[in-house]
């Protein structure tokens, strides 16, 4: 069994970093480099930037911020939100991403995953899923910060997504996102067991429990951390502790241990 990766998120609209519930009510946190910083002296093992507002816009607008963030912080760094094409890949990689995040222009155009895959490598393409439940007890992939449905069902997407050449799923639970109630442990077991590819599990934790339960539940290759990190309510200390204790994580030897 793999090792986990503890990685924090940030959610971006235009300079600020922000943190809403279920992906609405966004509320401004502050300078997203300052808290890119403190995560990576606290021993993130890597960073996640969202453009939450790219669909308004029709590209990616991070480059700037990845830029300075990639000059300063040492550890892989996945930016999504906006990315149509090859050349918006190619960007963002040059400003010093490590991976990028698909989601939209995914569901919109599938073979850009193969295209992103080819050009680039599948280490470099992640396929952004938003899941939101059903009454059926299936989910639907959504884009648009979950407002806009595609009718995909998630598992069968992440399978595609895989085939097509993604080497990581993103997978958030929309209905989570935010609450602090704890992660889709259904969600993110059924598309774990769907590919073989790693799946980062995000949205809902609220508590140590809630990270060793998915952890030690759900198997997920990775974990994304928001609410309880942009609040102060855990700190990335406390988190891997907590980590260790499932035997799934060797905690990352950083600045400010």
């Amino acid at each position: 069994m793999t090792n986990v990766r503890l990685i924090a998120r940030l959610d971006i609209k235009g300079r600020n970093l922000i943190k809403g519930v279920r992906l609405e009510g966004l509320r401004v946190m502050g300078d997203p480099q300052v808290f890119a910083a403190k995560y990576y002296a606290q021993g993130a093992d890597e960073l996640i930037y969202m453009d939450t507002v790219a669909s308004l816009y029709g590209r990616n607008n991070l480059t700037e911020i990845v830029r300075y963030t990639a000059e300063n912080i040492f550890i892989p760094l996945t930016v999504g939100g906006g990315v149509r094409s090859v050349e918006d890949v190619s960007t963002l990689l040059r400003s010093g991403a490590d991976k990028v995040a698909v989601n939209t222009g995914a569901t919109q155009r599938p073979e850009l995953v193969t295209e992103i895959a080819n050009r680039f490598g599948s280490q470099c393409i992640v396929l952004g899923i938003e899941a939101k439940w059903r009454s059926d007890g299936s989910w639907e992939a959504f884009t648009d910060n979950g407002r806009e449905r595609t009718g995909l069902d998630v598992v069968e997407w992440a399978k595609r997504g895989q085939e097509l050449g993604a080497g990581e799923i993103f997978l958030t639970s929309v209905d989570q996102e935010g609450t602090a109630g704890g992660f889709d442990k259904a969600l993110c077991g059924a598309v774990s067991a769907a590919v073989s590819i790693p799946v980062i599990i995000s949205g809902g934790m609220g508590t140590i429990d809630h990270l060793i339960e998915v952890v030690e539940d759900c198997a997920p290759d990775a974990v994304a951390i928001a609410h309880v990190l942009h609040y102060d309510k855990l700190s990335f200390h406390e988190i891997q502790a907590a980590a260790v204790q499932t035997g799934r994580y060797t905690r990352r030897i950083c600045q400010g241990a």
